[in-house]
C-alpha cells in the first residue's frame, strides 16, 4: 500500500469514527432528553409512609450494649396517578436518641402500581449493640418511667416507573417517631436487680399510627 492511500485510508478511519462517536452521543442526549421531558411532564411525588404499629417485645442491657427485639407494622402509599414506584432497597432499623438499637433489616424488592398502598411487618432485632453509657441508662429510666420515645428508620433506593421506562436510582430516607407508653395494670420493667441488667420485658403499647418525613 502506497503511503498516499494509506493516508486515505486512516482519513476515511477517522471519519467513520468520528462519525459513530457523533451517533453515539445524539442517541445518549436524546434518551437523556426523553427522560427529563417525561420526569418534567409527570413530576412523580415522593411516596408517603406511615407507622401503624411498633411492639417493643424485649429488651435487655449490657455494658454498655442494649439487645432489644421489636415489630413493625409500616405502610407506604404512591401518591401518583401515571407513576408507578419501583421499591430496589429498603432497610429498616429503630433508634433510640439517634442511636440505633437494632441492625438494619432489607425489605424485598416491590413494585408499587399507581395509587397503590404496600404494608411491611418486619421483625427487627439487635443483638449486643453498642450505645453510649448514658443511651443505655436513659432507656432503662424511660422503660421504667413507662414511657419511650422511639424512631423507625427507613434508609432506601427507589425508582420511578412509566409503561416500560424506568428512571434511575434516588435515594429514599424516611423517619418515624414512635411513642410507646405502659398500658393500663402493666408492670413496665422487669430483669435483674433494680432494673439495671437481665432481660427486660415491657408492657408498653404503641399509642396511635403516625405520618413519617420523608426526604431524600
Amino acid at each position: 500500500m502506497s503511503k498516499e492511500q494509506q493516508h486515505r485510508h486512516e482519513h476515511h478511519l477517522r471519519r467513520c469514527c468520528g462519525g459513530l462517536a457523533a451517533c453515539l452521543m445524539f442517541l445518549v442526549v436524546a434518551v437523556a432528553l426523553t427522560a427529563l421531558i417525561v420526569y418534567l411532564a409527570l413530576r412523580p411525588a415522593k411516596p408517603s409512609f406511615y407507622l401503624q404499629d411498633l411492639q417493643l417485645r424485649s429488651v435487655s442491657f449490657g455494658d454498655p450494649s442494649l439487645s432489644a427485639t421489636a415489630q413493625v407494622t409500616l405502610a407506604s402509599r404512591n401518591p401518583n396517578d401515571r407513576v408507578g414506584v419501583l421499591y430496589r432497597r429498603l432497610d429498616v432499623f429503630v433508634t433510640y436518641r439517634d442511636e440505633p438499637v437494632t441492625v438494619p433489616v432489607s425489605l424485598p424488592p416491590a413494585y408499587q402500581g399507581h395509587r397503590d398502598v404496600t404494608i411491611w411487618s418486619p421483625v427487627l432485632s439487635g443483638e449486643s449493640v453498642p450505645v453510649a453509657g448514658f443511651v443505655a441508662d436513659a432507656m432503662r429510666q424511660d422503660i421504667a418511667a413507662g414511657y419511650v420515645a422511639l424512631q423507625v428508620k427507613v434508609d432506601g433506593r427507589v425508582r420511578w416507573k412509566v409503561g416500560s421506562w424506568v428512571s434511575g436510582s434516588y435515594h429514599l430516607f424516611v423517619s418515624c417517631p414512635a411513642v410507646l407508653a405502659a398500658g393500663p395494670g402493666g408492670m413496665p420493667l422487669g430483669g435483674g436487680p433494680n432494673g439495671t441488667s437481665g432481660r427486660a420485658v415491657a408492657a408498653l403499647k404503641f399509642g396511635q399510627p403516625t405520618g413519617c418525613t420523608v426526604g431524600t
